[in-house]
């Protein structure tokens, strides 16, 4: 038998055991099902604290069986789920969208829901979420089930997610567009963080004007504006003291790729552009 354990800042912890499922969001209470009694009985649906109102009412469904437990990823937005397990290499990191389903290691594994959590009226943060897989039988004693809360249509509305934005076609959008390339390309499990060299010659390659990028102080310029944008003011490494902008690179790149301050949609549209400006005109 399994036995799975979902903890969350501010989240009462919540135990499961094999033949159960737990419905979690939003506001999930609405999923659970009603036709079928012992189906009620045999699932849980819990309420995550200050979730942003864009975060769907049902983000997941977690379906624990005999040998195997399951997250169904129901969520408008995409959630990476990062675990830690006995084997070569010891991790694995994957990207869930809605529809998608994965079978959860055993250990911990932790969910990230970008900009899920509401700091202020317009301050977002990650929303994270572990979720612990063992082999023991469950303590049914210990299982906290929450009740039901009342909600009224405000707080079942879900609104548009207010993503971050750079100024399209500015030089910092195509500095970000350059930095985030290896994570948006998928051509390498491990991404290597471009130079300020390679990122003034690839805004050249795109745009054909660098502004003043061959300065390398500007590039740092570019990448410190990149990533308070796309950590927000809590978790910018900069503000947190980590240094020169090749220190932290990596991660900014990753991080700006993952909350699409950047697309491959951006991407493949400057090639176009690119490719368009190479076709010789029409012979007369």
């Amino acid at each position: 038998m399994l036995r799975v354990t979902l903890r969350g800042s501010g989240l009462p912890t919540v135990t499961l055991g094999s033949g159960e499922t737990l419905l979690f969001g939003r506001s999930p209470h609405h999923a659970v099902p009603q036709d079928d009694p012992d189906e009620s009985l045999r699932t849980t649906a819990i309420d995550l604290p200050r979730c942003a109102p864009h975060v769907s009412r049902l983000l997941g469904e977690l379906v624990v069986g005999e040998e195997i437990a399951r997250l169904r990823w129901h969520g408008s937005g995409e959630t990476q789920v990062s675990s830690l397990f006995d084997a070569p290499g010891g991790a694995r990191r994957v990207t869930l969208a809605e529809g998608m389903s994965l079978l959860l290691d055993e250990g911990e594994n932790q969910l990230q829901v970008m900009r899920g959590r509401q700091v202020s009226a317009d301050v977002f943060d990650d929303l994270s979420i572990e979720i612990d897989v063992s082999s023991s039988a469950p303590d049914l004693e210990a299982r906290l089930r929450p009740t039901e809360s009342e909600h009224d249509a405000d707080v079942d509305a879900t609104v548009t997610a207010p993503a971050p934005r750079l100024p399209r076609l500015s030089r910092e959008w195509y500095v970000a567009l350059a930095l985030a390339e290896p994570w948006l390309t998928g051509t390498d499990d491990y991404p290597r963080p471009p130079s300020n060299r390679e990122i003034y010659e690839r805004v050249l390659h795109w745009h054909t004007y660098a502004w003043n990028l061959e300065r390398a102080q500007r590039v740092d310029d570019a990448i410190r504006s990149i990533s308070a944008l796309a950590f927000g003011p809590k978790d910018d490494p900069f503000r947190a003291g980590a240094g020169r902008a090749q220190n932290v690179r990596f991660a900014i790149g990753r991080r700006t790729a993952e909350v699409r301050l950047v697309t491959v949609e951006d991407l493949e549209e400057v090639e176009r552009a690119v490719s368009a400006r190479k076709v010789p005109p029409p012979a007369t």
